[in-house]
Order: structure tokens, then sequence, then C-alpha cells
């Protein structure tokens, strides 16, 4: 089975296949660090993350480019109103350039903590402007953008398929809805390459005046071309992004280039909590912090925000939460069980019993993340192989090679615990005591030390080859 994946300017899923064989270029919409992401961002950038470690699963080289907006995203995501850099800088009595360089250390961080694979390069707008004044440049010569005192505009009605991708075609847009009016504008749909600011505090002098900055558009244009060329084999982005941010850097770019910008658009849905919209005015803006003060770690979030289907919303709750974090320790048990099973212990007496399971568990995994990257489609073949470990219904042979093709399918979903995590002192402490009291046949200590070590959450298994722990 091919890989399948909806394409956001088709509105249909169409098979993959890259410009380069053997070799994806993917640019991925990453933060505006005004202020640190919450979990609602890192379900973008962990779909961004799925999506490269399944294309690597499958072969591909990916050169993956995700940008940092340091300058130019302004708070109606056009033209209109502050800079969000600028913004957090009064409030916060800082420099912009501290708050940006902070915040972005943060975001690294938190990647690190969530096992988000590093990108190629995470270029940043303000190292870009050379880049995107050269593009401006050429949209001028071409007779594609205007200037009008110092401000440069994209001219809209020079690009017929200015709407391809979100479907807003320019005679239904209403001046003073969608997009705001201003006086000089040739059309109200057009948007800013260039902004001209004496009071923006982050600003550059070049031809078009001394105190400009960019368009937040211009910005990945120039950064995807920079890194990864004129043409890309994806873009990704949140759905938030597909107008106008993204609708106006296909026009601008493939006006500059004269060829098509991305095969494939990717947009993930929105992370919706209990139900509802995310909104500070609610208190559910939650950042990694706030999920690790409720007691759960990085790897049970990871779990939880790919699960479902990037296309679809998903709603995050405590208890949806506690739910994957039940369902990862599945997963976390098959391991364990895997690996002695693989040895003998509680395998089958046929060595190669249920070889056809272990192909049968591949084939849903693989055929799942081929739709698509419909992980939830794909997961029940890890829990099937669980199934069988547990009936005993796999020989040490094929126990092995299911523990290889985990450790693969972890290689995508990179949340699954592969290796035997140490414990605590006083935790094998305990287990030595209680294991002491049995051989004495103090089964009253011994069943009060598993009370303890239950209600530390580890619990214990009994086994004819020894104790076996698992964290409840």
């Amino acid at each position: 089975m091919s890989f399948l994946v909806y394409n956001s300017l088709s509105r249909k899923k169409e098979p993959f296949q890259s410009l380069e064989p053997g070799v994806v270029r993917m640019y991925n919409c990453g933060p505006t660090v005004y202020n640190r992401p919450h979990v609602g961002n890192y379900r973008a950038f962990l779909f961004a993350d799925t999506l490269r470690r399944w294309l690597e699963y499958t072969g591909y080289r990916v050169e993956q480019v995700m940008n940092i907006t340091d300058v130019g995203h302004l708070t109606d995501d056009g033209d209109e109103g502050e800079d969000k850099l600028e913004k957090q800088a009064r409030r916060e009595k800082l420099d912009p350039w501290e708050i940006s360089q902070r915040v972005a250390q943060q975001f690294f961080s938190d990647l690190k903590a969530l096992g988000i694979k590093p990108a190629k390069v995470y270029p940043k707008a303000s190292d870009h402007i050379p880049q995107m004044v050269e593009i401006i440049e050429g949209l001028l010569a071409k007779g594609c953008a205007y200037e009008v005192s110092g401000n440069v505009y994209f001219d809209v009605s020079k690009f017929p398929e200015y709407g391809k991708l979100s479907g807003n075609r320019v005679e239904e847009l209403e001046a003073g809805a969608r997009i705001a009016v201003r006086e000089d504008k040739r059309n109200p749909e057009d948007f800013a390459l260039w902004k001209s600011d004496p009071a923006h505090i982050m600003k550059w002098a070049t031809r078009f005046g001394p105190h400009g900055f960019p368009g937040w558009h211009i910005e990945c244009s120039a950064m995807s071309r920079a890194h990864l060329g004129d043409r890309l084999d994806i873009h990704t982005g949140g759905e938030d992004n597909i107008f106008p941010h993204h609708e106006c850097e296909i026009a601008q770019t493939e006006s500059f280039t004269g060829q098509p910008f991305a095969t494939y658009w990717m947009h993930s849905k929105f992370l919706q909590v209990d139900g509802g919209k995310m909104s500070k005015s609610l208190g559910n803006v939650y950042t990694l912090d706030d999920v690790a003060a409720k007691g759960f770690n990085m790897r049970q979030l990871r779990f939880a925000l790919i699960r479902g289907h990037y296309g679809s919303p998903l709603n995050f709750t405590w208890d949806a939460l506690k739910d994957a974090a039940s369902a990862l320790e599945g997963l976390d048990d098959l391991v364990r069980r895997l690996r002695r099973a693989s040895k003998g212990d509680g395998a089958a007496a046929d060595t190669d019993a249920g070889a056809a399971l272990v192909d049968e568990a591949r084939k849903t995994f693989e055929d799942g993340m081929n739709d698509d990257l419909n992980v939830s489609r794909a997961l029940p073949g890890l829990f099937a192989l669980r199934a069988a470990v547990l009936e005993g219904k796999l020989g040490a042979h094929s126990a092995a090679r299911a523990l290889e093709f985990v450790a693969r399918a972890n290689d995508v979903l990179g949340c699954i615990q592969l290796e035997d995590e140490l414990l605590p002192a006083d935790i094998e402490s305990l287990i030595e005591r209680r294991q002491a009291a049995r051989k004495a046949k103090d089964f009253k200590e011994s069943d009060r030390i598993r009370d303890e070590l239950l209600g530390k959450g580890i619990v214990l298994e009994d086994t004819p080859k020894g104790v076996v722990w698992r964290k409840k």
C-alpha cells in the first residue's frame, strides 16, 4: 500500500511522491516566539514530527525545516494590529529580542522533552531580511507588487489563482470583514510584503526606507526558499494557517518563481480543551509544565496528542490524558512481556508459533500509517500483539520478531518504553524484602509490602522465573 496523504490543496487523498526520488523537502510553520507554546501548538509540531518519522520509516531522507517567527507577526494575522513580540515586550517591560531568545530556548527545551526530532535547521525570520528583500524586489520588477510610502503590497489581482488553497475567492472577499481596509492599497485584499513604521522597535533600513519590517507571509517564503529551494514536497501547519498565511505564501512564491510552491499541503486540526476552545480567560491554556504538575510525563502527553488523527479535532481533558497514560502503559508492558517471551518465559512451546500474528500486526500498523498517518487505525496492530503474548500464543522466535517490529513502530510513535527502567533504591529494597518474606513464608509481611509497593505505583507479578514489576 502506498502512502496516501490528504492534500489541502486538492481536497482529497493522494498517493505521495516526492520531487526527487528518496528525498523529501518539508517545511513546517513553527512558533511565533512571543509566548511559550501551549499543548495545542505542540499538537501541530508533533504531527509534523510523526509525518517525518513515517517518511523515514518508509525509506525517505527528510530535509525538514521549521521556522522561528521573531518579527512581523501582527495580532490580526494580517496587516493590522500590533506586532506580537513588541506587544509582549511592552507588557513585560523587556526588549523584544530578549523575549524572542528566551521563548525560543524554552521551545527547544519543550521539543526535546516531547521527543521531537530536531529539524535540519530552525531559521529565524530576523536573520533572513536580505532574502525577503530579494523576493520583494523581484515581485516589484514583475509588476506583482507595488510601493506606497515605504510600504510594499502584493497585488492579488496579478495572481488569478489566489484562493485555490482556502477556497476564498477574491470576488467573495468583503472589504472590512475578513480583510481590513487601508487607503494606501489598490485592492482591499492586497497584503503587505514590507511595512514602514518609525515606532516599530524591530526594524531595518532598506531602499524602501530607514525603519521597515517584513510582513509575516513573506518570511516563510524567504526562509523555505533559502533552505529548501524553490519547490517543496510538503508544507504543513495548523488549520488556522490556511488563510491568510499559506494562501499568501502561495501567491507571492509562485509569482516570484513561476513554479508550483508545494506539492502537498497538510494541516492539523485544532486541539480543543474540555470540548471547547482554549482561552486564557477560561484558564485552560496549558503548557508542558502544567501537564507535569498534574503528574503526567511527556511520553504520556506525546501519546495523547498523536493517537488521534491529525485531520480531526482532538479534545484534551485530564481524563483523556489518564486514558492515554493507561494505554501507553499497556504498550510498555507489551515490550516487557515480549522480551521475556523471546527468552522462553511465557512463550508457546513451538518457537515459531504466532508468526502469522506478528505479520498481521505489522500489516495493520503500516496500513494505518499509510492511510494519511491514521495512528488510531495503526495502534490496534500493537495491542493485538499484547493480547497474543498474554495468551501465550507467541513462540520465542515469534516474540523476538515481534519485539523488533515494536521497536521499529516506536521509531514512528516515539513514546514506548523500550529499555528496562531503573527503579529507585528504596523500591528495589522493598522488593528484596518482600522476596525474603516470601522465602520465609511470612505471607502477611509479603502482602503488606506488596500493598505498599502498589501504593507507590509499582505492580508485582510472580512468575516461575521470579518476580516481575511494572508501573501502575
